[in-house]
């Protein structure tokens, strides 16, 4: 399924950038970046419910704020793109 993740980190201290750091790193280990606070993802269940744990536990649930849009497995026809910086087919294998 694809799961549309955004978040705002507070990095008005030294701990908001370094919680900011995590969660980018923790969303990029799942999918890819489409907007600077905004990841798209293609997890199962599984995956998506670890996912959602180990967001929670980075932020400050005080000042910082998660999102998760489940757009399922039949994604592609819910999602329209314009403009620059092309999407790449999540299902594809990642060659670098």
């Amino acid at each position: 399924m694809l799961v549309l993740i955004t978040y705002d980190v507070s990095t008005s201290s030294i701990g908001g950038t370094k919680r900011l750091r995590k969660v980018s790193k923790a969303c990029q280990n799942y999918g890819q970046r489409v907007q600077n606070s905004v990841f798209e993802c293609v997890v199962d269940s599984t995956q998506f419910a670890a996912l959602k744990i180990e967001l929670t536990k980075i932020i400050d649930e005080e000042v910082d704020s998660l999102r998760f849009y489940q757009l399922g497995n039949n994604y592609r026809n819910k999602v329209d793109h314009i403009g620059v910086k092309e999407a790449m087919n999540m299902e594809d294998p990642l060659i670098f």
